[in-house]
């Protein structure tokens, strides 16, 4: 089988390729490109291992983008995994008392990168959801996204003071 389908040729695959929902998961592609990266940079075997984790959970999530009137994938069950997944890091991490300048750390600066590339497809899931169904499950997913590389980003480049 060609990667090569011809299928989009003319700006569509089975939605308009200009479309919100090919946005929101293309952008969610990009998430996981920098998370892979940061992934392959990474210097602790835990926060590796806690990107492959959440890689894993990606293609779900995409899917339901690229999905119309499919049941959500993404659950809330999954909503509080990753919200777990905070908690734990988060727990290990001191309260914070400045903004963080990204690029610390190659590994650190391309979770930076997953997690505004994370809220630039919350705010296309936004946009979507005013004109057409988006599961609750997905977008607070997203959210908690964003929320989670920037704390495994802390974890990478060991922020744990008024560094």
């Amino acid at each position: 089988m060609s990667i090569t389908t011809k299928t989009g040729d003319n700006g569509e695959t089975s939605l308009k390729k200009s479309g919100l929902r090919v946005d929101t998961y293309g952008t969610l592609d990009e998430v996981d490109s920098a998370l892979g990266l940061a992934r392959a940079f990474s210097d602790k075997d835990d926060v590796a291992e806690r990107i492959l984790k959440l890689q894993r959970k990606l293609p779900a999530l995409m899917a339901d983008f690229a999905s119309c009137g499919t049941e959500s994938r993404i659950t809330m069950e999954d909503v509080r995994e990753i919200e777990s997944w905070c908690d734990d890091v988060e727990s290990d991490l001191p309260e914070e008392h400045a903004f963080i300048i990204p690029g610390g750390s190659q590994s650190g600066a391309m979770l930076d990168l997953a997690r505004t590339t994370a809220r630039r497809a919350e705010r296309c899931a936004c946009r979507l959801a005013e004109t057409e169904e988006v599961a609750a499950s997905d977008r607070i997913y997203l959210n908690r996204l964003s929320d989670y590389c920037y704390l495994l980003m802390r974890l990478e480049e060991d922020i744990y003071e008024d560094d």
